[in-house]
């Protein structure tokens, strides 16, 4: 169960940051290729070139979010396995006593 503070949040400023930053970045963009003195295909084959670098950006931090966020639950995962068997070893209930405690108990 993912619990509210595992969960990391950012600031609304940090959102507005990100977001202005890039509607800044992609609009100067468009107008420098709208205003650049050349034909019309060259305007258009930067502009086709701003929109696939845009699109990969963004795949790009998605595939790295996805990894992050995977690398985290498995983390997570490891670590509930290790306090289980440190548990059980301060407990000196580990699954190998039980096993020797049964054999213990045929033999008799």
């Amino acid at each position: 169960m993912i619990r509210n503070e595992d969960v990391q949040k950012d600031t609304a400023a940090w959102i507005f940051q990100v977001w202005a930053s890039f509607a800044l970045s992609v609009g100067m963009m468009g107008i420098g290729i709208g205003y650049l003195p050349v034909d019309p295909w060259v305007r258009a084959f930067l502009a086709m070139g701003l929109i696939f670098s845009v699109g990969s950006s963004l795949s790009l931090a998605k595939t790295l979010r996805d990894n992050h966020e995977a690398n985290k639950l498995l983390n997570r995962l490891s670590d509930a396995k290790t306090e289980k068997i440190i548990r059980e070893y301060e407990l000196g209930d580990t699954p190998r006593d039980a096993k020797l405690a049964g054999l213990a108990g045929q033999g008799a």
